[in-house]
């Protein structure tokens, strides 16, 4: 047993950085402090490398030992003082082993009153990854000259067994509390790549966007995941492209350069999503080696009835422009918002204007009757509004994130 603590604690002050700090609280249990402002991805990133270096097969005595790790993470933010950081910590640590063991949590105010729902949908999700209740929908996005497509963009939708379809709104805070975000973001890449594989053989060429989460972000493999990735499934890299929100890019602004860098050299296209919903710094935005920039739903909204909206959309498209980037609108949703954007010079259009997300099927359905009628775009455009409209405000587009 001495031998076993002194392995485990041995491995755990190799992950420490000063000032961070380590104790032993119980037989099994140590407790890790770390004097930094974490917010929940980076916390769930620092805690999945502890996992991994923990549970890494060790030798004692000739005997081969694997462990199972369970680690509950709280922030003092959320807990106000130092004896609420550590009862809140081992709160979630208790969640964490009746999840099954073996994943982190993060602490949440009131996490304690949905305890079992969440456990029993993050069991759920992890048999959802193990099986095929998960999928990809495609939503097009138009060239605002003329609305030839442009690309897809990726979203995840589970099919739960017994619930049905569960919103990505009630899934993605679960995957991000108990680590398991980056597996359905790798999920989400490789069936992407594989689509994209699968148009190739059929002879179409389709730029495919893929969403990043904030704690991929913070995967110091995360480039060397995406090359493979590519490289797997014979993918040329520009014909992908990564979207990043503008709050987990600026988030770190050293640690995303680098990143962004390591992407850019690959090949792939990267692109700024939710932009104008963050604190970006210019002087940042220019360093990044984006090439799109994609105006956050909520100002293309306030088109037709903000003059505000108008000019901050006006400006953004201007120095988008004026950096090199191209310009992509999402949530468009009505004919004036589209005649607005296009005369702004917007580069591309996405919205329930146009077309919904749709499963692959769906989509080469959609494809086949743009050709069948070339050039009609206002009866695109009108087709798009009866076949997506309904369900516009029935579920979150949330992607990843």
């Amino acid at each position: 047993e001495f031998r076993r603590v002194l392995f485990r604690s041995d491995r755990l002050q190799s992950q420490m950085r000063q000032p961070d700090g380590l104790g032993r609280a119980d037989t099994d249990e140590f407790i890790v402090w770390a004097q930094a402002s974490f917010d929940a991805s980076q916390a769930n990133a620092w805690a999945g490398r502890l996992g991994q270096c923990l549970q890494q097969p060790c030798l004692i005595n000739g005997v081969e030992l694997r462990f199972t790790v369970s680690i509950g993470i709280a922030r003092l933010a959320d807990s106000l003082d130092a004896p609420g950081l550590l009862a809140h910590s081992l709160d979630a640590l208790v969640i964490a082993r009746r999840a099954g063991g073996g994943v982190h949590c993060v602490y949440e105010p009131g996490m304690d009153r949905q305890v079992q729902a969440q456990i029993e949908m993050q069991r759920d999700l992890r048999q959802a990854l193990a099986g095929d209740e998960l999928s990809l929908h495609y939503q097009p996005k138009l060239h605002a000259d003329g609305l030839g497509l442009a690309g897809v963009e990726a979203l995840l939708r589970w099919r739960h067994p017994v619930r049905g379809p569960v919103s990505p709104a009630d899934f993605i805070p679960v995957a991000e509390r108990f680590g398991l975000i980056g597996e359905l973001g790798q999920w989400v890449l490789d069936a992407a790549c594989r689509q994209m594989q699968a148009w190739q053989a059929q002879g179409l060429t389709l730029a495919v966007a893929v969403n990043l989460s904030a704690h991929q972000l913070r995967q110091p493999d995360l480039v060397q995941r995406v090359a493979d990735a590519l490289a797997r499934h014979g993918i040329p890299p520009q014909q992908l492209i990564l979207e990043i929100t503008e709050s987990a890019a600026m988030d770190d602004i050293d640690a995303s350069l680098k990143v962004f860098d390591g992407l850019a050299a690959v090949g792939v296209k990267l692109s700024i999503d939710d932009f104008g919903t963050g604190y970006s710094s210019l002087s940042y935005l220019r360093r990044l080696p984006a090439r799109q920039l994609k105006i956050d739903r909520s100002f293309v909204g306030d088109l037709e009835s903000s003059r505000d909206a108008q000019a901050i959309v006006e400006a953004v498209i201007r120095m988008a422009h004026a950096l090199g980037l191209s310009v992509v609108a999402e949530g468009v949703e009505t004919v004036g918002q589209s005649d607005t954007l296009r005369q702004l010079g917007c580069d591309e259009l996405q919205g329930y204007l146009f077309a919904k997300p749709m499963a692959e099927a769906q989509l080469a359905t959609w494809l086949q009757a743009r050709e069948a009628a070339p050039g009609s775009g206002a009866a695109e455009v009108a087709a798009g509004m009866a076949a997506g409209v309904d369900g516009a405000k029935q579920a979150s587009e949330a992607p990843l994130a």
